[in-house]
């Protein structure tokens, strides 16, 4: 039987208040762990309508541990948008600066959008095709 869902995807973060202040602050994704779990910290991705929430774990790194080298393992992560919203994200993630890049999934019919987190990681943003 296979899988119903994805449950988490876990990242290592060398400064996880920056991670932090990328996922929660700038993606709009809301931290589920307790306040005062330091690492790793949940944020939940879905509406809630499951329940096994889909979540974005960050867990910081050791101090000290080095650089990460490419390619790395993790190849990129995509996040759902609503397609109304699509458009409105990518004008404001473009004015706080962020360098985007659009790509075409092979597979779905989408439109996506492709930023940098700040260790690195790119994250993918896509909705369904309107129409």
């Amino acid at each position: 039987m296979p899988p119903r869902g994805l449950a988490e995807i876990v990242l290592w973060v060398r400064d996880i208040h920056r991670s932090l202040e990328f996922y929660r602050d700038t993606l709009g994704i809301p931290v589920m762990s307790p306040p005062e779990m330091r690492s790793p910290i949940f944020l939940r991705v879905d509406d809630g309508r499951w329940a096994i929430p889909q979540m974005l774990v960050l867990v910081q790194l050791p101090a000290g541990t080095p650089e990460f080298s490419r390619p790395r393992t993790l190849h990129h992560l995509a996040l759902e948008l609503d397609p109304a919203e699509f458009d409105a994200e990518a004008v404001r993630l473009a004015e706080r600066g962020f360098k985007l890049r659009s790509g075409q999934h092979p597979v779905l019919p989408s439109r996506t959008l492709y930023l940098d987190d700040p260790d690195g990681n790119e994250v993918e943003l896509i909705c369904a095709a309107e129409g």
